[in-house]
């Protein structure tokens, strides 16, 4: 019993001892405003801080200026006794300090990567870090999915509790037949009702109503009766405690959402660092995103320290759609001082009738409609009304001859009655710009004259349509009910030359009802043409230029980072705008084949750096950076922005301060 004691006494010691090395550990830290930092991962052009000596490399380049003087550029440092530029070696970096970086924009997209750097001194085995990276890009702040650092013990204890939670849960009886005693039960049955009991070797199926015809009860009576209700009434608090009892033991649940790593860490003995990538979609004005960190830690449930907000990395975006050349942009358009505009209307007509009767059928709807149009076309702005050609057509039933001069006959009507409505206008003309319109007796061409808006004769031409047989082919194409047979049939008699016959011939198939009933009366259509002319115009052609609208929709395109979009416009032109798209997109052949043959500027010099650049051709992307910044020096801070070209600038060292009449110590 005393060894038992000195045990437990032992352990309590030991746990206290424990507790206050962490408490030790946290007080520091909260003392020292220990925080985990955000750094940019190494990249081999950046300067080092604590550089490995590896290899020296030296590389020259040479190129020519603007005015053709050659020059060899080098790798090179300005020396701090002399003044002048030397040969640099490369060193490999390990260690960079920069709280900023260029990023390029790829396909309408960024990377962003960094490193989260947590020192040995916040690690501890019965810790939990929660760090959360939050993202500022424009007005907005996103919280980005954190990183979580999980001590070996922490991690032990979190298992202990879902140990000791799916103890809990294994307690829990699923099956209710666990709380009936079948064997008093069974004993039951067997004393009283020996005819039941029988037929426990039976595997006949006993039905509620049977079962209650031997016992005078339910079965579910039965079984009530020797069932444990305590045992039940236990099991049931089990089921309605789960979420309290998982909340008792699992003092800290694993994490699984929002997060981008859950590791475990076992020991303390050096930092541990994290490499972070996040990938976000561009947007318009986007130039620069700040990313920070901030974090707890946890021992058990508890917090124990807050962790400071780390100094913010900052991400600079570079995007080509920068060098969108948003100058508006022209076309030649021919205008045509005659233009025609077509309407039909299913006016329809009682058999071998011709005269417009407005109550039949959908008349009333279609005529309203033609009138629409000839008003609107009386009283427009820019064009004026010549003349209108009506047309009527009719089904084929009928000879040919007599059908064509009933069609001649409906489309002198409707010329009769929609010169009435002209006539009909003219007063509310009139009111408002004093309009006269006088109207001309001939029944086939009538004669309207105005003042004011409609100031030209309106002549009335009435011509016969005939047999609208090319509808109808068209209707029969597209007939979903007819079969295949029998549309090759219709088109085998629609070879015949004489139409009569051809209907006579149709009248004998089985699905010429079908046409008649559902075709013949959409054949019997008026169409209607309008002849206009410009108001002002002699001559019969004028070209004018008017603004490219498809063209600018691209550039636009461009401007709001939709760059297949903006191909969908500019593909055909394949001018400068069009290879920004495809540079954005990363189709730098597609791109250097359109600036290679392009006027050099320099927007079109700087884009073919950045293209030489991507492609490994150091030589090149140097001469058309330097080109471009000869001709406009604001080239020399964008350079800057793009990854591309930045490395080339620290490599070569481009922007050492030359002299004005020469490239300096870049020359050699």
């Amino acid at each position: 019993m005393r060894h038992e004691s000195r045990t437990l006494l032992l352990a309590v010691l030991l746990l206290a001892a424990v507790s206050c090395g962490t408490q030790h550990k946290a007080r520091q830290m909260r003392e020292r405003q220990l925080a985990a930092q955000l750094r940019l991962p190494r990249q081999s052009d950046y300067v080092p801080e604590v550089p490995n000596i590896s290899a020296p490399v030296r590389d020259t380049l040479r190129v020519t200026d603007l005015e053709g003087r050659e020059m060899i550029l080098m790798r090179a440092i300005r020396d701090d006794e002399t003044g002048e530029m030397v040969a640099a070696e490369q060193l490999d970096a390990a260690v960079v300090t920069a709280r900023f970086r260029n990023v390029a924009e790829r396909h309408g997209r960024i990377d962003l990567e960094f490193q989260v750097i947590v020192p040995r001194e916040m690690q501890d085995s019965k810790w939990q870090l929660r760090f959360h990276p939050d993202m500022f890009i424009l007005q907005d702040s996103v919280r980005l999915e954190d990183v979580v650092i999980t001590g070996a013990d922490y991690r032990r204890a979190q298992l202990r509790g879902y140990q000791q939670y799916e103890k809990f849960l294994r307690r829990i009886v699923t099956d209710t037949l666990a709380f009936v005693d079948l064997r008093n039960l069974e004993i039951f049955i067997e004393r009283n009702i020996p005819q039941v009991y029988a037929l426990k070797t039976d595997t006949t199926y006993v039905s509620d109503e049977v079962f209650e015809s031997y016992f005078g009860v339910t079965e579910q009576e039965a079984v009530e009766h020797y069932t444990n209700k305590f045992l039940r009434r236990r099991n049931e608090r089990r089921k309605a405690n789960r979420q309290k009892m998982f909340n008792r033991y699992v003092k800290s649940p694993i994490l699984v959402d929002g997060i981008r790593l859950d590791t475990v860490i076992r020991g303390g003995n050096g930092d541990f660092i994290y490499n972070y990538v996040q990938t976000i979609n561009t947007r318009p004005k986007l130039r620069k995103v700040d990313i920070v960190l901030s974090g707890e830690i946890f021992e058990q449930d508890k917090r124990i320290y807050t962790v400071p907000r780390s100094e913010p990395l900052t991400f600079y975006i570079s995007s080509v759609a920068a060098f969108v050349d948003g100058t508006e942009r022209y076309k030649t358009v021919v205008i045509s001082r005659n233009v025609e505009a077509n309407t039909a209307a299913n006016i329809d007509f009682r058999t071998g009738r011709y005269d417009i009767d407005e109550r039949l059928g959908n008349n009333a709807r279609e005529i309203a409609y033609v009138k629409e149009n000839l008003r609107n076309l009386l009283l427009n702005e820019t064009y004026e009304l010549d003349s209108v050609t009506i047309a009527a057509s009719a089904s084929p039933e009928g000879s040919v001859q007599s059908n064509n001069v009933l069609t001649y006959r409906r489309s002198q009507s409707a010329s009769d009655y929609f010169r009435k409505y002209i006539s009909f206008v003219r007063d509310s003309v009139r009111r408002e710009d004093g309009a006269f319109i006088t109207v001309g007796d001939d029944l086939s061409e009538g004669a309207v004259r105005s003042s004011g808006r409609a100031s030209r004769d309106i002549r009335f031409l009435s011509r016969s349509g005939g047999e609208n047989w090319t509808a109808l082919d068209d209707f029969v194409r597209l007939d979903s009910l007819m079969t295949e047979e029998q549309k090759a049939q219709y088109f085998r008699l629609a070879e015949l030359s004489d139409a009569d016959e051809r209907e006579k011939r149709m009248r004998a198939e089985p699905w010429y009802a079908h046409l008649t009933d559902r075709y013949y009366p959409r054949l019997r259509t008026v169409r209607f043409t309008f002849a206009l002319h410009r108001k002002g115009m002699v001559k019969d052609t004028v070209h004018t230029t008017e603004l490219d609208t498809a063209y600018m929709r691209g550039v636009e395109a461009i401007r709001d980072h939709d760059y297949e979009l903006a191909l969908t416009y500019l593909a055909p032109y394949q001018d400068y705008n069009t290879a920004v798209a495809y540079v954005a997109l990363d189709r730098n052949l597609s791109a250097l084949k359109i600036l290679e043959g392009m006027p050099r500027t320099g927007p079109v010099d700087y884009m073919l750096a950045l293209l030489y650049a991507r492609q490994g051709d150091e030589r090149k992307a140097v001469q058309y950076y330097l080109d471009a910044c000869g001709r406009d020096r604001s080239y020399v801070s964008r350079g800057n922005l793009d990854p591309e070209i930045s490395a080339l600038i620290r490599r070569y060292n481009l922007h050492a301060e030359p002299a004005d009449d020469d490239w300096g110590d870049l020359i050699q």
